[in-house]
Formats: structure tokens, sequence, C-alpha cells
């Protein structure tokens, strides 16, 4: 696929003070989607954003948004999500957070939307096989989920490697999340992922507009960062 690659801001890393401005600033600069992460405090050690930030971000643009639940038992409460979005917006589920997976993703299809995996770095590619068939979108973890500011985790590459072989058999988009810094993305862009969401190590925080940073993101061109504080790319 080249460098035709979709690109995703991680939300959570917007400045909340001005989360109208900064909606309109990115969707001004290009980008392709808002990622939504939603923490429940018990599938993962952490709390992050909510229900009213998602339904809020629906309504300020018509971008798509790409909905992260890491609950426990999301089919208790999706209906909560489903009826806040719209057709064509994705959202995805932690199969081990559901018992039954494949009837949360199904209420999903149901209801419009591009149903989603999310897959963590101890997931076992094998574990969601089944799974890769009847979904669009598949966001692999490079990182263990819940928390910025976290470390690579080098063995995520042979998994990512194994899912683009089998993307074209299953018909699905790959995405990747977490400690997405410059060297991997122009690997992996050329590997062949489809997308990639963008945090602090990419995005949010610097001095660059946003408008400039996507350009030279998009061209794999980073000479942006020259100008920024040193990147972490331990940080989302």
């Amino acid at each position: 696929m080249g460098k035709d690659f979709i690109l995703t801001a991680s939300m959570m890393c917007a400045d909340f003070g001005n989360l109208e401005r900064e909606v309109k600033n990115l969707e001004d600069a290009g980008i392709d989607s808002f990622h939504i992460d939603i923490m429940d405090g018990r599938y993962v050690n952490n709390f992050a954003m909510s229900l009213y930030d998602m339904a809020y971000i629906a309504k300020a643009s018509d971008i798509p948004l790409d909905v992260h639940l890491m609950l426990e038992h999301p089919r208790n409460n999706i209906s909560l999500f489903l009826k806040e979005l719209r057709p064509g917006d994705t959202v995805y589920i932690h199969p081990e957070a559901e018992y039954h997976p494949s009837t949360t993703l199904q209420k999903i299809i149901d209801a419009g939307m591009h149903p989603g995996i999310a897959i963590n770095p101890g997931t076992s590619v094998e574990t969601v096989k089944e799974m890769l068939r009847i979904v669009d979108h598949v966001l692999v973890m490079a990182v263990n989920p819940g928390n910025a500011s976290q470390m690579f985790l080098p063995y995520v590459g042979e998994k990512i490697e194994h899912l683009i072989e089998l993307r074209e058999k299953m018909g699905f988009k790959l995405f990747w999340d977490g400690a997405c810094g410059a060297e991997r993305m122009k690997e992996y862009a050329y590997h062949g992922m489809d997308g990639f969401v963008l945090g602090t190590t990419l995005l949010f925080g610097k001095k660059t507009p946003y408008k400039e940073i996507i350009k030279s993101v998009r061209s794999l061109d980073f000479e942006y960062l020259k100008n920024e504080k040193p990147v972490n790319e331990m940080i989302v």
C-alpha cells in the first residue's frame, strides 16, 4: 500500500481546556479520524475519556470517530455508546473483556458501524483469529493498554507482520496504537499498516501547528521534530 495510510488523533492527549478549538484545528489540518480512549478503571487501572467527551466530539465534527472501549463486559453498556455515534464510526472492543465478544461485535454491526477488535501485546493472534473474519478494523497495541509513557514492546513487530499476512485473506484494516515514533512509523507504513494513532510522540504538545505536522507525517518527513523538544519514544 506504500504511504497511503490513515491518521487518527488520540484525543486523550488533547487540551481539554480548549477541546472545541482542538477539534477544529485538527479537522482543518486534515486528520482522518478522532481516536477516543474510554477506560473504566477495571479492565485497565486508569480512567480516560467519558461517554460525554465522545458525544461532544461526535457533535462537534463530521469526521469519523474511532472509539476504543477499554471496559469490562462492554456488551452491558454498548447501547449507550452506539446511540451517540454515527453510521461509519468505528468501535473497538478487547476480546478478553467479554464472555461472548462476537455477540458484542454483532451489535456494533447492526448499528451500522465498523466493528473492531483491539489486540493487546500479550494476546496471541491465534486466540482471536476467528474474529478477524467478522471485523473491519484491527487495532494492534504496541504498548500495554491503559497509560501513556509506556515502553514499546519489540515482539509486537512480529505480530504485526503476521496480521499483515492475514489481512488480505480476512479483509480487515490494520492500525497501530501506542509508542508510534518516527522510525517505527516509517518502517511499518512501508510494510503495509493501514493507519496510525498519533499521540504526544508525533502530534500533541508541539510548537509546530497541526497542519504542518500532519503534512510532514503523511510524507514521512519528520524534519519538524528537529525544532521540537527531544521526543520520548516511550510516550503514546
